[in-house]
């Protein structure tokens, strides 16, 4: 089955009592039982809803693996991950990430002995060098956030293997239409489904997609027992979004490349991190693993002043200032004071993640407005 017909039709059947062409929406807490122990496969909505089994069949599918796994948001996502660890464990991340990720390995997950390395992942070599015994879990974002590096993962993931380290990408930049992590060898792929998945806005939502029987029961039991699951009506809203996914970000990585482009052009843009240009010290890999270079671009001013990326970021007005990303509509937001801001200031400026770095999501709507909004916008500067 190819994808946009498994976004369509894999893991999605009719109702079986009404004929309904959508996925029902179960709003129920619990599930009569006919006598103690017999019942239709559903005990209590913590545990199982139909709506969300649904949805959780129909995202495994989409990333070629066996086991979905759905929960209440990306970062609950994780966390349930983080909770396959124990003290004393190490996990290797990429030094380029969601600050919310930083912020739960730091701040919550070190007090309980678990610890957190950050490199730069993307360079072959540094990879080699840290991936050894005693990491017992290498975190991988690709592209990554917000600066738009690209990790080989056929290569970092063969490297985890040889030293038995779990290996989980967050493939919520490119989605399961330009990329598959599994395919690669990895063992967990998480998504923030709040972002391309659903792609409207109106959602959060997060997802763990597994190959492994073992692995997938452990992380059903960490779900069950610690309870940050979706409700039935997010359920429905992101098998909604699903279905329109693959025609929603291939309009949106036409509509990135040209303005990457225009923006590389412009007299007041220093650099843009993209890795649809051949100059981008990973373009090889993207060509290698992606299907297509997503619809992610950061820039900086030429100047590099903050209050210059201030006046940009207030002066747009399709584009909104906003946090989050994946949606039908523009987005433009400041790593720094925004997504990025619980990441010391020194850590951002090793990877590059300047005061007046700016980042946009694209949308799908018509590309020329787009760009006359960017261009109004640097005019302001």
């Amino acid at each position: 089955m190819k994808f946009a017909t498994k976004l369509i039709h894999a893991g999605i059947e009719p109702d079986p009592t009404t004929g309904a062409i959508m996925t029902p929406i179960y709003q129920t807490s619990t599930y009569v039982q006919e006598a103690p122990g017999k019942h239709k496969g559903y005990e209590y909505a913590r545990t199982q809803n139909p709506t969300r089994s649904v949805l959780e069949a129909n995202l495994a599918a989409l990333e070629n693996g066996d086991y979905g796994i759905c929960f209440a948001s990306g970062l609950a996502a994780q966390d349930a991950v983080m909770k396959l660890l124990n003290p004393g464990d190490l996990i290797l991340s990429t030094n380029d990430l969601y600050g919310g990720s930083f912020r739960q390995m730091r701040r919550v997950y070190e007090k309980f002995g678990i610890q957190s390395r950050f490199v730069n992942l993307s360079d072959p070599e540094v990879a080699r060098e840290h991936i050894r015994p005693g990491v017992r879990l290498l975190w991988v974002e690709t592209p990554t956030n917000p600066m738009l590096n690209i990790i080989d993962l056929e290569l970092v993931c063969g490297l985890a293997k040889q030293h038995g380290i779990l290996v989980c990408v967050d493939n919520t930049f490119a989605s399961p239409y330009l990329q598959n992590p599994l395919d690669y060898g990895a063992d967990i792929v998480l998504h923030s489904a709040t972002k391309y998945i659903s792609g409207h806005s109106d959602v959060v939502h997060g997802a763990l997609i597994v190959k492994d029987k073992a692995l997938a029961d452990s992380l059903h039991f960490i779900q069950n027992a610690t309870g940050a699951v979706p409700g039935p009506m997010d359920c429905f809203l992101v098998l909604r979004g699903i279905k329109t996914m693959h025609v929603r970000v291939q309009r949106a990585c036409q509509n990135a490349a040209r303005i990457a482009h225009h923006l590389d052009a412009h007299p007041k843009v220093d650099k843009v991190f993209y890795p649809g240009f051949a100059s981008h010290p990973n373009h090889g890999t993207a060509k290698k693993q992606m299907r297509d270079f997503g619809a992610m671009i950061s820039f900086d001013l030429k100047d590099n002043r903050i209050e210059h990326a201030n006046t940009v970021l207030s002066n747009t007005h399709l584009f909104s200032l906003a946090e989050s990303l994946g949606g039908v509509e523009s987005l433009i937001g400041h790593p720094a004071t925004m997504t990025h801001a619980s990441i010391p200031r020194e850590e951002r400026l090793r990877t590059g993640l300047t005061d007046s770095l700016i980042r946009l999501s694209v949308g799908i709507e018509d590309v020329d407005d787009l760009i006359a909004d960017l261009d109004l916008a640097l005019s302001h500067g």
